[in-house]
């Protein structure tokens, strides 16, 4: 079992299943859903899905015709998105996980529709919390 939240707490949920092709998608939908750079989401079995507390806070918003995106109407911590035409799968937002898991992405998808400014460099200085000199 798996169990996650959004970010203010209010939300939780349980899935009972297997996670679907998990991909990090850059197309600029997901990016402005986000506010990142990318989304990390899976599919998932919408009836092995189960919200445990505070279904009454989802939201959801239709970006594009016969898709919906649902997000905590609290904190705005997005959850998962699902199509009209699709109602058995749900694309779990993997930040939203609370259980430890192994699962990894496949694949980066819309990777030609990065902006420049969210170029990934590896080069890149790494810290394990804030950039030195931030308050």
């Amino acid at each position: 079992m798996i169990e996650g939240s959004c970010l203010c707490g209010a939300v939780h949920y349980e899935y009972h299943g297997e996670f679907g092709t998990i991909t990090v998608c850059h197309c600029s939908d997901c990016r402005k859903a986000q506010g990142s750079v990318s989304v990390v989401a899976a599919p998932v079995d919408a009836k092995q899905f189960r919200f445990t507390h505070g279904q009454e806070l989802i939201t959801e918003y239709e970006s594009s015709p016969g898709k919906k995106r649902a997000f905590c109407s609290r904190c705005g911590a997005p959850l998962y998105s699902r199509k009209d035409d699709m109602p058995d799968v749900l694309r779990l937002r993997m930040g939203t996980i609370d259980t430890p898991t192994e699962a990894k992405p496949y694949a980066h998808i819309f990777a030609a529709n990065l902006p420049d400014w969210a170029a990934m460099d590896d080069a890149l200085p790494r810290y394990a919390r804030h950039e030195p000199g931030r308050g």
